[in-house]
């Protein structure tokens, strides 16, 4: 649909969004080509509000004396801020502009809502190891506009690792070859030869795509949750060395591991969570790199572990009640009496201090007389709990007055 937009010149205002390197200033280029419309282009990182306000103006000026629309095309679009964003919206509401944003950010945060559903959002996927190979394969052969002057020849563990390495971002493949390129000095034959070497210094570390304050923080952490409530310790190593060596904060990881281990394991194995705590001190503690060996013995023992929501569900189901139910008092026995008057009262009366009985069990009931025998807490049958659940089974049929 896009295209067939593109060829009959008759373009919606759209947002281009996707991961760098994935051609979003290039389509805007071929836009720029084809359209009969004006183009302007500005970068979010260095224009401001007088060269939008310039722009807006003379494109009102020539759709009023030559009936010219006007594309503009703010590049890295999630930049502005929401005043910026605000003085494009009624020139697009009446046609002054067609708006054409690019934005590696997701523009549901980032573009403001009126804007936003005035606009169509194409999604662009970061490039296919095979589609970065076949522009980096035109750019060593084009003479006018690539590097086919030059007369290169990319060794093929080179080209290989190059396009490993860019993942998926056509930019990156494209800057670590020219410079590359130009370190080789030509044979006797006046060829470039580039051997793996050249391209491992050219590139110094692999491109991660990921952002700390972005869908990638969201989505790695995501997946390194699931992996490690699947109970696979290898997907969660993965993940986590991902966030690792891309820079995200240790001690963000620690927390949710912490979280993950009173969420998921619970009671099925009551040292998930000393385990997870220990690990966030440990890094605290020692820093990075180093810290990345808590971790990754916390992952391991928490993907490892028996698994088990039962206290988090439990706490669910308890906080509906509290919020559903009549906030009835709290029954007379499990008052405490510090005052002759509240003993009159009937404070703490009957109460069954549980260490006088057989086994340290009273059998008393607790809840408010509305919610009397209601059940929140229902242990699983994995690892620590299986013994949790017999004891209550026990205690229960106590309660009830049934032999245990």
């Amino acid at each position: 649909m896009l295209r067939q937009c593109i060829e009959a010149d008759q373009l919606p205002s759209m947002v281009l969004w996707g991961p760098p390197g994935s051609g979003k200033t290039t389509l805007a280029q071929l836009i720029a080509r084809v359209t009969h419309a004006h183009f302007a282009q500005v970068s979010a990182v260095t224009a401001g509000m007088a060269d939008l306000r310039k722009i807006i103006g003379e494109a009102d000026d020539r759709l009023g004396m030559h009936g010219q629309r006007t594309i503009l095309f703010i590049d890295e679009i999630h930049r502005f801020n929401k005043a910026q964003q605000d003085i494009i919206l009624p020139h697009v509401e009446n046609g002054t502009v067609i708006f054409i944003g690019a934005t590696t950010e997701n523009p549901s945060f980032e573009v403001i809502a009126p804007l936003l559903s005035r606009s169509r959002v194409f999604t662009l996927r970061g490039l296919t190891d095979e589609e970065v190979g076949a522009i980096v394969d035109r750019a060593i052969a084009d003479e006018e506009r690539g590097l086919g002057k030059m007369r290169i020849e990319l060794e093929a563990d080179a080209r290989t690792f190059l396009l490993t390495a860019a993942n998926g971002d056509a930019r990156v493949a494209l800057n670590a070859l020219e410079m590359a390129a130009s370190a080789a000095r030509p044979d006797a034959e006046g060829k470039r030869r580039i051997p793996l070497a050249s391209i491992e210094d050219a590139l110094q570390h692999r491109a991660l795509q990921y952002d700390k304050a972005g869908d990638q923080h969201y989505d790695t952490i995501s997946a390194f949750i699931k992996s490690v409530r699947a109970s696979d310790p290898d997907a969660a190593i993965y993940w986590l060395g991902r966030m690792l060596e891309a820079g995200e904060d240790p001690l963000f990881i620690a927390r949710r591991l912490i979280i993950l281990a009173s969420e998921d394991i619970g009671l099925a194995d009551p040292m998930a969570l000393p385990v997870a705590v220990a690990a966030q001190q440990a890094v605290h503690f020692i820093g990075m790199p180093e810290g990345m060996l808590p971790l990754a013995e916390a992952t391991v023992y928490l993907a490892t572990a028996p698994k088990s929501n039962s206290a988090y569900a439990a706490y669910g189901r308890a906080l509906e009640d509290v919020r559903r139910t009549r906030n009835d008092p709290v029954p007379l026995h499990l008052r405490n009496a510090v005052t002759g008057l509240m003993r009159e009262m009937g404070y703490g009366k009957g109460y069954r201090y549980a260490h006088d009985f057989p086994e340290h069990f009273a059998g008393q009931e607790n809840l408010p007389d509305n919610l009397k025998g209601r059940r929140y807490y229902q242990p699983s049958d994995q690892g620590h709990e299986k013994s949790i659940m017999e004891r209550l089974q026990k205690w229960w049929g106590e309660r009830k007055g049934e032999p245990s």
